[in-house]
Formats: C-alpha cells, sequence, structure tokens
C-alpha cells in the first residue's frame, strides 16, 4: 500500500519526513519544532513564543490534510526543561477546546536546532 502524505506550505522540514501521514481514519503528523517558515529559522522569544510557532506549524499541516483542532485525539509535547511546562501550558490551552486531546509531555535533553519544544498529534477523520 503506498504512503499518502501531507506537506504544508506553511510547516519546514529539517530532514526526510513528511509532515503528515494519512492511516485512513488516523492521520499522524510529525513533530513540528518552532521554525517560521518564512526564514527557516527559529522563533525568537521564550518557550511561549515557540510553543504557539509550534501550533502554527501543525494547524497548517492539519488544514493541508483537510482537517481542524477538533480532530486532534492525541498531542505529544517534548521539552529540554519542565521548568517551562506551565508557560507551554498557558499557549496550549488557547488552541483547543473542551474537551482537550489527550496528551503525554515529556523532558528531552535536546531537540533540532537547539528548539526548546517540539510538539507532534494525532487526528481522527470525522
Amino acid at each position: 500500500m503506498a504512503r499518502k502524505a501531507y506537506n504544508a506550505e506553511g510547516a519546514v522540514s529539517v530532514g526526510p519526513y513528511s509532515h503528515a501521514v494519512d492511516a485512513g481514519k488516523l492521520v499522524y503528523l510529525s513533530g513540528q519544532t518552532p521554525l517560521d517558515s518564512s526564514t527557516g529559522e527559529l522563533v525568537k522569544g521564550g518557550i511561549g513564543d515557540q510553543t504557539k510557532q509550534c501550533f502554527i506549524n501543525l494547524f497548517e499541516v492539519l488544514a493541508a490534510a483537510n482537517l481542524t483542532p477538533d480532530d486532534v485525539i492525541k498531542v505529544n509535547v517534548y521539552l529540554t526543561d519542565m521548568n517551562h511546562f506551565s508557560a507551554m501550558n498557558e499557549v496550549y490551552q488557547t488552541y483547543f477546546s473542551k474537551p482537550y486531546p489527550a496528551r503525554t509531555c515529556v523532558a528531552v535533553l535536546a531537540l533540532p536546532l537547539g528548539a526548546e519544544v517540539e510538539i507532534e498529534m494525532i487526528a481522527k477523520r470525522p
């Protein structure tokens, strides 16, 4: 079976992967770091700005797959410092409505290009 992939103009790839892959009812979105698609650089600012940019990129990918934030069922957040958990949550909660998707948040040693956060999602087609 051939893979059906989605790539969004508003998201940047930093390796050999698709932004999302369709698996029938489920669409798996690759992790997005806070790269500004117009510059290819990490956004300036703190964890709040970086979290926001991750969601901007991810929602571009959702749109490319004809999905919306309401279709997201699972989110994985990777932080380089768990002291950023509260600030990330402040931004996170503005991007979803209740009931929120299931979520995991873990600390990692490092992320590509020096990012402080990376976020990936799984969405389900209605």
